[in-house]
């Protein structure tokens, strides 16, 4: 199988063994971390990946045979992580062998590309402690008070 989904870390020597291809002068890896950084400035500690595995498969292998087709790939790899990922692993990695460089790098940006617009993936944010000195400081509510929403 050259798409997964996967609840275990994720293995780059196993994506780059499934690409071994004597016609194929291009390999192509992408590789998706989580960051310690979110987009707001929160630190993040982790991310938790959710989905419904039998839709996501059968979208990646429809990618696949996209990028086999449209741009020459000879070889795809697709694997994405669920559950909880921490700061640093991969959450995907996305192969591409191709006979040209142009070709491997075109399908690899596509894959991904449509990967986070179209598959349905969900993740929620883990956020870090900040540091006792390093928190928010906020005015304490007055008693009584109702809190929003």
């Amino acid at each position: 199988m050259t798409c997964e989904i996967s609840s275990r870390p994720l293995s780059l020597s196993r994506v780059e063994r499934h690409l071994g291809d004597p016609a194929s002068g291009a390999v192509v890896f992408f590789i998706g971390r989580v960051r310690r950084e979110s987009a707001g400035g929160r630190r993040t500690a982790a991310l938790d990946y959710e989905t419904d595995r039998a839709v996501v498969l059968a979208r990646l292998r429809d990618l696949e045979r996209q990028a086999l087709r449209r741009f020459g790939a000879r070889r795809v790899f697709l694997v994405h992580r669920v559950g909880r990922v921490r700061v640093g692993d991969a959450s995907v990695i996305i192969g591409v062998a191709a006979p040209h460089r142009a070709m491997a790098f075109r399908a690899a940006r596509f894959l991904i590309e449509e990967l986070k617009r179209e598959v349905p993936i969900w993740k929620s944010d883990r956020w870090a402690r900040a540091p006792a000195g390093h928190r928010r400081r906020t005015r304490p509510r007055p008693r009584g008070a109702r809190s929003p929403g």
